[in-house]
């Protein structure tokens, strides 16, 4: 069994990280885009929050009609990854204005929103003891796969966005296809009937929704940053001087900042499990918060000074991820936690497309080297909802007991 799982486990990460390169593949190359299609800043902005409300969407309809509990989650997940590759592929083959690629752009966020709620309902099934570490890993891998297509770009796509276009699509396929090969978990709830009424039943209860308070403050700090850390760096760069060596150097840095969060994903994973839910992501959101001030009074540091600081905070920005997804696992009703998870993701990124929207309005108003400064009201606000649900009788039910 322990083979078993940990086979599993493996699978569904690389399935996760080859499959979640989608989610930024229009955003890394969005200045030859942008370049090549004559795009407006607000155009250009709409090639990442078209996946997110397409993403919100998506969450929203599965977890109206429950289909991460109807449907059995490997083939919800294998159907949705091809689905997203296509529209991708799509985008780099036949499009050539900012309209239809928008729309592509939100038909790949629906696509996403039936991969990762059902891979986090996966390794549900299959961890009980040790399932902070599990989902810490799918959360990693998720992490990694975001930043692929800034790789892409870095080591060679500057210039050729359909190269990286194309790359996210294949390695896309290949991640459903894994999906597969991924059998149900001992501890995976049988398929439940349609039920509205879980809906309600979900948002009415305490504990989960101060589960859901901690994510959804994480959230609106995350994936503003991840959107336009590129755009902050090729700032900072600019203003220490380092600009001339190539957009190449953002990319790179881009890349390192996003996919090291995978490392702390992983181990905010195995320290919940021991210490408790609530004080890691407590502790990681207190980090990211201050990084989002940090930001501005590093701007145009040197490479020695700025390199260090992103690194930490591509650590501790998305280290606390899982542990909100595991404690809704742990609180939710058992029959529905893959509604429970959908419903989560689909509320946590509906923020984001206000978040993403603010940061470059905030940066026409204060410049870059501050714009990152209000997001720190997200883990605020989300360290005292966990705090709170610290102080709760039902935070006995998390990572066997641990607060």
């Amino acid at each position: 069994m322990a083979a078993r799982k940990r086979n599993v486990l493996v699978v569904i990460a690389v399935a996760e990280l080859l499959t979640m390169s989608l989610w930024f593949s229009a955003t890394a190359v969005a200045p030859e885009l942008a370049a090549s299609w004559d795009l407006t800043p607000t155009e250009t902005t709409w090639l990442t929050n078209a996946v997110q409300l397409g993403f919100v969407a998506g969450a929203l309809l599965s977890s109206f009609f429950t289909l991460s509990d109807v449907i059995r989650p490997r083939y919800l997940f294998a159907v949705s990854a091809v689905a997203g590759a296509v529209c991708t592929a799509l985008i780099a083959g036949v499009v050539t204005s900012a309209l239809p690629a928008i729309g592509l752009r939100f038909l790949t966020g629906v696509a996403l929103a039936g991969v990762y709620p059902p891979g986090m309902k996966i390794l549900a099934g299959w961890f009980e003891e040790g399932r902070g570490f599990a989902i810490g890993l799918l959360i990693g891998a998720l992490t990694v796969g975001s930043a692929l297509p800034h790789l892409f770009r870095g080591v060679g796509g500057v210039g050729d966005p359909e190269l990286v276009l194309y790359g996210a699509a294949i390695v896309a396929t290949l991640g459903g296809l894994l999906a597969l090969f991924v059998e149900p978990g001992p501890h995976q709830a049988p398929a439940a009937p349609f039920d509205p009424g879980a809906l309600g039943r979900i948002l009415r209860d305490r504990p989960t929704m101060l589960a859901n308070g901690g994510y959804f403050g994480h959230m609106w700090e995350l994936y503003a940053v991840w959107t336009w850390i590129p755009t902050f760096l090729a700032a900072s760069l600019a203003a220490s001087g380092s600009a001339g060596r190539g957009a190449g150097l953002g990319s790179l840095l881009a890349f390192a900042t996003i996919a090291i969060g995978g490392v702390g994903a992983v181990l905010a994973g195995s320290a919940a499990d021991r210490w408790g839910r609530t004080s890691v992501t407590s502790v990681s959101m207190a980090v990211s918060g201050l990084s989002c001030l940090a930001a501005g009074f590093l701007f145009g540091a040197s490479l020695l000074v700025l390199v260090p600081f992103l690194l930490i905070w591509g650590v501790a920005i998305v280290a606390d991820s899982a542990q909100f997804s595991a404690a809704v696992s742990e609180l939710a009703e058992e029959s529905y936690v893959g509604t429970a998870l959908t419903l989560q993701t689909a509320i946590g990124f509906l923020l984001t497309t206000v978040s993403i929207q603010a940061v470059p309005m905030i940066a026409d108003i204060v410049g870059w080297q501050w714009a990152f400064a209000p997001l720190a009201v997200g883990p605020v606000v989300g360290t005292a909802s966990m705090l709170t649900l610290r102080g709760s009788s039902a935070a006995s039910r998390l990572a066997d007991g641990n607060r």
